[in-house]
């Protein structure tokens, strides 16, 4: 065994000590709590006597009692153990943790062993052991078999502040008494009936009155005599006072070990008792196996070792059979931390002077000498007496007497029965037990003698009658006896020892005893030099139910394998590898590479490879898990340099090991850093990303999309940002984009144009994207990952930018930095990022992001990577590092197996394939993505959208927020925006600040988007409408939108918004924001929108002209509406003169709900119907009254039916020919304002121009022909179809605004939306849904050009619409009749010529109806004076011709029989085409008679 600072004397009298116990009152408990102690923890570190005692044995002789220690423990009544003996879990955690936390002491004093070729560097001592087996003997149970822990007296502790401390003490005294006679406890166990009660007055000297706590004391010594009481005072000093001086701690080193027992006392369950004895011996039916530190798991005991053998290469360190599982369970319900966490974090004894310390000590001593030795001294001699007066019987009688009257015992047994189960039990009166007793008494007070005679002959007495526990507990403290005897009268009888702990073991089933036993054996034939014999012992001791054990004794046992004469080495490694096994297995990581280290000595060198491959692996293995890399890099190294005779799979695993060899070939040169092999790199997929990673939404807002390596190219995505970026450019730069022109590329790869040299600003990151591919089954780690790289500087501002000749300018480069980790590279150039970790899983492709920030301008050039490459584990449990990558991406590559080298990126061009030369031979041009020039500092936009929807109705209008930000140092101006979807937003018209109020509070309540106007009190729902003049550049509709102003190189309907910024620019660090609105598409489904916001820098002359910042919203739009209108020509004329020359019509609204119910609308309210149009207007609303209000639920559809005039010409002045009349017929009680924003703006902004909405296309191919030809006679080139078609059109818009009410979160949310609907011509049913076309079908290709369409006229259905009749005559005609028979009524006839030219017009009156029907409906009358007109009419010109009609009955009658025909005056050849007559006009014709 290995050297103990202790000496086997010592060692084996502190293991055996008086007991005594400590009963306090709470006063008294109160003093000692000022220290952070109890009253039994206050006296501990005291309790070992510096001076020698005296008492006399039971043959008068003065004995001196050395170096004696006792035991002071509180009363605790709750068992320790159960009466079997098994070990509690906390007390088998708690002995773990005493192991675990005494590690070997770094610079330890070390043995150097030379035996024959071997020069072992062996430790000296294992403090571990000692600290186990002092933690473990001081836990031991009180037992019935014998009485050495039993307690011997006890202290009645009162504190002087006690009203009456006498009474007190009669209370505690009682207390005492109760509990060891009363039967109630089985615990704590005493050792003689008349315990020795010994009155301790406890007086506070911060606190108490001194004078009296002497008196109380002079009345105690009265009562219980000097020798059974005492005074001791403490406390001299406050607690505060104590800060300042620094007295000593002698308590801490103390805590822990008493905190073991207590825990173990708490924790475990209670044992069976029966009739106040319990049952030790119980062997029959236990379920432990072989011990009682079994492992049970899930109900099933798991024997650990079977089924992995030590020797196991490839058994992981927690395996199922192992207790790390059941210490990790241990840990999760570890109670609270033990007394030596709050040792570690509280002084003791602060109110305790040296002076203090002395009285304490003094007390012990009186208490010892006065009190305690002569009580034992008494009951020794009480003891001898008795048993003195009974060896005048004969031993023979005195059985025979026991045997016939039974003597309290329980009935014999047969000698079979005996053998087979644990023997008897004695009762306490028991003559066998009181020589126990005596025995006990004397090894306590050092009278080894008088122990041993009196062990002896307890021996014969138990072995007669069969009581194997009290025989073998007998046998055990014999030979201790012997051993300790004054000049070894007698050997030591070892054999004494190996019959205890058989019989403990085997008989009795107490692995605790026989534990102890075997510890005592041990250290007796180690201080013999019997290491042989040790080593036997310990071995045999070791088993299944305890890991922890059993390692410490093989390891004890290896130690006295190499202490013995003749070393036995390779026995010496084979029982340290078998300790650390089982330290392993027992989660003492630390103890088992110990273990492991120490044998590696042996067998290192020696040819035995496949155990110095499983000793290095798990030296490998246990240095990662205690995070030692370079303990584990020295191991596994040593796997592939030597002949390894592993399979082709643990080959495998260890193969990073090689990197390690690499890096001892590689290490003498250090000129240079090497090419590494691995991993492989595919350069050409390498992307480079130039500016800030985007921030992500940032509370309520959404920041900007941009770009983003996340993304995957879109080739067609990339056309269409291109595209808005010209535009936008186009824009910019007044219709013209320079010649100089290239799209914005933030993210460079493969698929980009790579020809030239790409830009990034000095200040904003480059980020390298690489591609590594593990081509290995075995992961692998790389460390401190960074770019290498190029860098030379370049001043943009000198008078010659364009020059690229730097002269004598010096490139920088961080390559010699980069060649050692960790080294401080030239940050002040180009920072550089450091991946402190990258894994790469077996054969797996992943991605690595390098940055670099440049601080200064100039070309850089990035040359490639360097790294540190390290392997990991390589296929299941076999290697340490399974574990640990299932926790985390990979395992830290700082265990050190890695080589540090460098790969260059080396990017081959797209293949030349122009000239014939190129296409001949292969040849590729070059690719620029990764040497970037460095230009000056530019602005930096970011976006945020507040509020910002991710679905809306069709229609609907929502009101967001849009927030710009200047993160640079540069001032930012030219801000503007381009949009695939320019009718889905708009900023808003700063150029029409009218003037609203009052804002009705309906609006002001819902937060309407729109501005709105309270009805005026009384007014009528669709009344005469609000009429505005509105300009089409007022919303910035001119730049493209509709097909006018400034639209760029094939803009194609597409607008550029520009920005309004306050004063135009945002200066650094500024931030500025900005409404928006929204309005949903018009058509349902997922809609992915596109937003480019362009800008420049202020300081103007830059390498970068302009930046773009892109975002992309994906908007989700439900069914809202739908709006069919058409328009009628109106059959009356206006009453007033200005109206009937101007003209008017009846416009019918169709709303249907097709909301779906999905979208929890509840209904839609039709809010307002207005108009906008160059030439027409909503006059009002001639709905019937009821229908004023027009709500939709689903699925309802409502009609409304509108007058529309002419807009008058004294409402266009003269400049204001392009604008537009808006017209707002509210049918509620608000007016929304429809000619400003946002309203006016989606108007603009929708989708296509009016004149793409007009179908007759035909018609204009025809006029371009026809101007071109000169068709026609008489006009010259007029063109017919063109006039037809005014006559027939309308151009009038109709913007239905409507109202959702919608119910979100038991909440009603008004919505609100608009829909346009344009009305081209007359009788043509218009829709606000564009119908989805048909699925087109296979075209046949067609190889010839198509010839132009033949020329076509305008057919009779346009020319039909040139005339607008109307009858005017009275509804109802009273005539006599019977006195005259016929009867004339005047009639006007109204012609209105609705073309803008001159138009031949006839009337025929001679037409009569020849259907019966109508003959029989209406009656037949004639007309009378002329019958045919032949008329002119000029451009929209009115004509009234009179007219009479003559009736011979009464009835009703048909005035609409005349016939209108007309064609254009210049048009000689072509006949005149009947006009659309109006709907019947009926007259009655009464008899007044």
């Amino acid at each position: 065994m290995a050297q103990c600072v202790q000496s086997v004397q010592e060692f084996i009298q502190d293991s055996f000590v008086p007991m005594v116990a400590v009963l306090c009152s709470e006063d008294a408990e109160k003093v000692t709590r000022k220290n952070n102690l109890n009253f039994s923890e206050l006296l501990r570190p005291f309790c070992r006597l510096t001076s020698e005692g005296h008492m006399r044995d039971p043959n008068n002789q003065v004995q001196v009692v050395k170096n004696l220690r006792i035991s002071v423990n509180n009363v605790v009544t709750r068992p320790s153990v159960p009466a079997s003996g098994v070990p509690g879990h906390a007390h088998r955690r708690l002995l773990s943790e005493v192991v675990l936390t005494c590690q070997p002491a770094e610079g330890g004093v070390a043995n150097v062993i030379t035996a024959g070729d071997y020069d072992l560097n062996i430790s000296a001592t294992t403090p571990w052991f000692e600290a186990y087996r002092e933690s473990f003997l001081q836990s031991m149970p009180a037992s019935d078999h014998e009485f050495l822990n039993h307690y011997l007296a006890c202290l009645l502790v009162v504190s002087s502040s006690e009203a009456v401390p006498v009474e007190k003490f009669l209370k505690l005294s009682q207390e005492q008494h109760r509990i060891q006679h009363s039967g109630e406890y089985t615990n704590p166990k005493w050792f003689i009936p008349n315990t020795l009660k010994y009155y301790v007055l406890l007086h506070d000297m911060s606190q108490g009155d001194e004078q009296r706590a002497d008196s109380v004391y002079e009345d105690m010594k009265q009562r219980y005599g000097a020798q059974g009481c005492y005074l001791l005072k403490v406390n001299s000093r406050t607690a505060a006072a104590g800060a300042d001086e620094q007295i000593p701690d002698p308590w801490s080193q103390y805590l822990h070990k008493s905190s073991l027992q207590s825990q173990d006392q708490y924790e475990d369950p209670a044992p069976v008792v029966v009739n106040n004895t319990a049952v030790e011996n119980n062997v029959g039916g236990t379920s432990e196996v072989d011990g009682h530190d079994s492992e049970e798991k899930d109900g099933v005991l798991v024997n650990s070792l079977d089924s992995t053998h030590p020797l196991q290469l490839d058994a992981p360190s927690d395996t199922p059979g192992s207790l790390d599982a059941l210490r990790a369970v241990a840990v999760e319900t570890k109670p609270p931390p033990l007394a030596t966490g709050v040792a570690a974090a509280t002084s003791h004894g602060a109110c305790l002077t040296l002076n203090d310390h002395d009285r304490i000590r003094l007390f012990i001593q009186e208490f010892t000498f006065r009190g305690l030795l002569p009580h034992i001294e008494k009951n020794i001699r009480q003891l001898n007496d008795q048993l003195v007066s009974r060896k005048g019987l004969s031993r023979s009688l005195f059985s025979a007497t026991k045997k016939w009257f039974g003597g309290g015992k329980v009935p014999e047994k047969s000698i079979a029965e005996l053998k087979n189960t644990s023997g008897l039990l004695y009762p306490p009166e028991a003559p066998e037990l009181q020589i126990r007793k005596m025995a006990d008494l004397c090894f306590l007070v050092q009278l080894y003698d008088l122990a041993y005679s009196c062990y002896h002959t307890a021996k014969k007495d138990f072995l007669s009658d069969q009581a194997m526990l009290y025989a073998a507990g007998a046998l055990e403290m014999a030979a201790v006896s012997a051993f300790l005897q004054v000049g070894a009268p007698r050997p030591y009888p070892a054999h004494y020892m190996d019959t205890a702990i058989q019989t403990y073991r085997d008989v009795s089933k107490n692995m605790v005893l026989a534990e102890r036993c075997a510890l005592l054996s041990a250290e007796i034939l180690k201080s013999q030099a019997k290491y042989s014999d040790a080593a036997t012992l310990l071995i045999k001791m070791t088993s299944e139910d305890s890991d922890l054990r059993s390692a410490l004794l093989l390891e004890q046992a290896a130690h006295c394998f190499i202490n013995m004469r003749n070393p036995m080495v390779r026995k010496f490694a084979f029982h340290m590898i078998l300790a650390g096994h089982r330290f392993s297995k027992a989660g003492q990581k630390r103890h088992a590479l110990r273990c492991y280290c120490q044998a590696m000595q042996v067998y290192k060198g020696k040819g035995w490879s496949l155990a110095e491959d499983h000793i290095n692996f798990t030296i490998g293995r246990q240095s990662f898990t205690l995070r030692q890399p370079e303990n584990a890099v020295t191991a596994f190294r040593h796997i592939l340099t030597n002949d390894s005779q592993q399979t082709s799979t643990q080959q495998g695993a260890f193969l990073r090991e090689y990197l390690y060899v690499y890096k001892n070939v590689t290490g003498a040169c250090e000129v240079a850093l090497p090419q590494l092999p691995l991993p492989c790199i595919n350069s050409s997929a390498t992307r480079v990303y130039f500016g800030h990673e985007r921030r992500l939404a940032e509370g309520e807002k959404q920041a900007a999309t941009h770009v983003s390596l996340d993304q995957e190219f879109d080739r067609d995505l990339a056309a269409m940002w291109q595209d808005l970026e010209e535009q936008v450019v186009a824009a910019a730069k007044r219709g013209v984009v320079p010649a100089t022109f290239q799209p914005t590329q933030c993210c460079l790869n493969s698929q980009t144009d790579n020809l030239r040299f790409p830009l990034a600003v000095v200040e904003e990151p480059i980020i390298v994207e690489v591609v590594f591919r593990n081509p290995l089954k075995v992961p692998l780690v790389l460390s401190d990952l960074s770019l290498l790289w190029k860098f030379t500087l370049k001043d943009f501002n000198r008078p010659h930018p364009q020059d690229d000749s730097v002269g004598d300018a010096v490139a920088i480069s961080n390559e010699k930095e980069a060649s050692v980790p960790r080294t401080p590279q030239k940050d002040d150039v180009i920072a550089t990022e450091v991946i402190p970790e990258f894994y790469l899983s077996p054969e797996e492709t992943k991605l690595a992001r390098l940055k670099l920030l440049p601080h200064q301008t100039g070309q850089l050039n990035i040359l490639g990577l360097v790294y540190n490459l390290a392997s990991t584990s390589s296929t299941g449990d076999t290697t340490i590092n399974s574990t640990a990558a299932s926790q985390s991406e990979g395992p830290s590559a700082a265990e050190g197996t890695s080589v540090r080298g460098r790969q260059d990126l080396e990017i081959q061009g797209p293949r030349l394939n122009q000239t014939k030369e190129e296409k001949t031979s292969v040849s590729h041009g070059p690719d620029r993505r990764l040497d970037p020039t460095i230009t000056p500092p530019m602005p930096l936009l970011e976006v945020f959208f507040l509020q910002f929807p991710t679905a809306l109705l069709c229609g609907e209008i929502r009101k967001a927020y849009v927030e710009f930000c200047n993160m640079s140092r540069v001032t930012l101006c030219g801000l503007r925006v381009a949009s695939t979807h320019p009718d889905f937003f708009t900023f808003g018209s700063s150029s029409l600040a009218t003037p609203l109020t009052p804002l009705s509070p309906t609006s002001f309540e819902n937060c309407s988007a729109y501005k709105t106007l309270a009805t005026p009190p009384g007014a009528t729902p669709g009344s005469v409408a609000a009429v505005t003049l509105v300009s089409e550049g007022d919303f910035g509709s001119g730049t493209g939108l509709r097909g006018g102003g400034v639209s760029g190189a094939g803009m194609g309907g597409k607008g550029i918004t520009e920005i309004p910024l306050g004063e135009g620019t945002l200066k650094p660090g500024e931030s500025t924001q900005l409404p928006l609105w929204l309005r949903g598409p018009d058509q349902e489904g997922v809609h992915e929108i596109h937003f480019l916001f362009y800008y420049e820098s202020a300081e103007k002359g830059g390498k970068i002209s302009h930046r773009v910042l892109r975002h992309t919203v994906f908007i989700c739009a439900s069914r809202s509406l739908s709006v069919r209108a058409t328009a009628c020509r109106s059959n009356t004329l206006p009453e007033e003169e200005e109206e009937e020359r101007n003209g008017s019509m009846l416009v019918f609204v169709d709303v249907e709900n097709i909301n779906s119910s999905e979208a929890g609308v509840r209904e839609f309210h039709i809010a307002q119907v207005s108009s906008s149009s160059k030439q027409w207007r909503l006059h009002k609303c001639i709905n019937p009254a009821e229908d004023k209000d027009c709500k939709l639920t689903s699925r309802e559809r409502g009609k409304l039916c509108f007058r529309a005039t002419r807009c008058k010409p004294l409402q266009v002045p003269l400049k204001a020919a392009e604008k537009y009349t808006f017209a707002d017929l509210s049918l509620g009680n608000e007016l929304i304002i429809t000619s400003t924003t946002p309203c006016a703006d989606f108007f603009f902004r929708r989708c296509q121009p009016l004149e793409s909405l007009r179908p007759p296309v035909a018609m204009e191919i025809q006029g371009r022909h026809s101007r071109s030809q000169g068709v026609g006679h008489g006009g010259g080139a007029k063109d017919i179809a063109g006039v037809v078609r005014k006559c027939n059109e309308v151009d009038l818009d109709i913007i239905i605004l409507w109202k959702a009410f919608v119910v979100e979160d038991n909440k009603q949310v008004i919505l609100e939306g608009q829909l346009h609907v344009a009305l081209q011509t007359i009788d043509k049913e218009a829709c606000s849904l564009t119908q989805k076309e048909d699925a087109q079908e296979m075209v046949l290709l067609k190889f010839k050009p198509e010839l132009p369409p033949p020329m076509t006229r305008p057919s009779m259905e346009q020319l039909s619409h040139l005339i607008k009749t109307n009858l005017q005559y009275p509804e109802s005609y009273s005539h006599p009749f019977n006195q005259k028979s016929l009867c004339m009524v005047p009639v006007t006839l109204t012609l209105s010529n609705c073309s803008l030219a001159q138009v031949d017009v006839i009337i025929d009156l001679r037409h009569k109806p020849t259907s019966p029907e109508s003959l029989e409906v209406h009656g037949s009358f004639t007309w009378l004076g002329q019958t045919q007109f032949k008329l002119q009419l000029g451009a929209q010109e009115v004509m009234r011709v009179q007219l009479r009609a003559c009736f011979l009955h009464a009835g009703v009658y048909n005035l609409g029989t005349p016939r209108v025909f007309a064609k254009l005056a210049d048009q000689g050849a072509m006949c005149e085409t009947s006009q659309q007559t109006a709907t019947p006009a009926l007259i009655i014709i009464i008899n007044s008679t």
